[in-house]
């Protein structure tokens, strides 16, 4: 008789194969029968290289490992529902290519959850090692904030059969970025409990970010928007994120020098343009007062600090309006 897979653990990734490698090392290392679990890597699109990270580790005999792949790609909620449909496993655990488990991640999580359960998920520690406080990026110190969050999918498992009671995630999420509350409040609409468990621990370092990337990431408040539709009750009193009010002042302020100015009133165009600089500068300090104060760091924070105000109004909106959720 086949013995029952207890735990599967899904990893989401896309070309970044040695983040990856390092990620099943962990796995490898685990204090937990490698019979009773398996891992399947689903890549978020087709990738080579990932596809060899994959079949160089299977040939090593250590692990029980599946490679998926999306034919198209769309994001890591999708992937993590290919991954966790694909599972054999009575649980089913996730966590990142960027991320590191604790030896004792499956054993810990195992170990509290109760035969009898059906429909209960669990969300772990997670800690984020920073770098010497000088040497701390905006990055970094924004990456920090991930050791702080109730639900991540860096370090959460759940019963498969919670998954299929609540269809698991919501694929329209096509970025990193609140698939994971959805999931959480999915499961609470539900009636599944979610049990924290400190001692289930999973490490994420901080990893290099290319320059002026928080241009990029404004992007992601679209789907503050979805997540807003879906739960606007659980969304006002757990999450409260939209664009603060120094970021409607400097946007104000940027669009009115400008009419002033086309229109030839001076004094008004200076004064308002005072007025951004003084918010600009405000904004910038408050990004540099608990972060590095190398040179290159402090340009990119004057840069990326000119325009995530007006990219963060325009992405709220935008989803606002794809998604019919008006909010402040």
């Amino acid at each position: 008789m086949k013995k029952e897979m207890k735990i599967s653990v899904v990893i989401p990734t896309y070309r970044r194969p040695e983040l990856l490698m390092e990620c099943i090392h962990a796995l490898a290392r685990q204090h937990f029968d490698r019979g009773d679990f398996e891992v399947l890597v689903v890549s978020d699109g087709p990738d080579a290289a990932t596809k060899k990270v994959v079949s160089s580790w299977k040939a090593t005999g250590l692990l029980q490992l599946k490679y998926l792949c999306l034919q198209h790609k769309g994001g890591p909620a999708a992937a993590r529902n290919k991954g966790w449909k694909n599972a054999a496993g009575k649980i089913i655990a996730f966590t990142d290519d960027d991320c590191r488990p604790d030896p004792e991640w499956l054993n810990r999580i195992w170990q509290h959850h109760r035969q009898d359960e059906d429909l209960v998920a669990y969300t772990g520690k997670v800690v984020v090692p920073m770098p010497e406080p000088g040497e701390i990026t905006d990055h970094a110190y924004n990456t920090a904030h991930l050791s702080e969050a109730e639900f991540i999918t860096a370090n959460c498992a759940c019963t498969k059969r919670a998954l299929e009671l609540t269809g698991g995630f919501d694929e329209r999420f096509t970025m990193a970025w609140r698939e994971d509350s959805d999931l959480e409040f999915n499961f609470l609409r539900h009636g599944i409990p979610i049990r924290y468990l400190p001692v289930a621990r999973v490490v994420h370092p901080v990893r290099k970010s290319s320059w002026g990337s928080s241009l990029w990431d404004q992007r992601k408040g679209i789907f503050n928007a979805l997540l807003f539709r879906k739960y606007p009750s659980l969304y006002k009193t757990r999450i409260k994120q939209a664009p603060p009010l120094k970021y409607y002042i400097m946007a104000g302020s940027l669009v009115a020098f400008m009419i002033c100015l086309l229109l030839g009133n001076l004094p008004a165009a200076a004064l308002l343009l005072g007025c951004w600089i003084v918010t600009w500068l405000y904004f910038t300090g408050q990004r540099l007062l608990n972060t590095s104060r190398q040179p290159s760091h402090m340009l990119e924070m004057l840069y990326t600090s000119a325009f995530i105000p007006l990219l963060s109004i325009y992405w709220h909106f935008y989803g606002s309006i794809k998604y019919r959720a008006f909010f402040l």
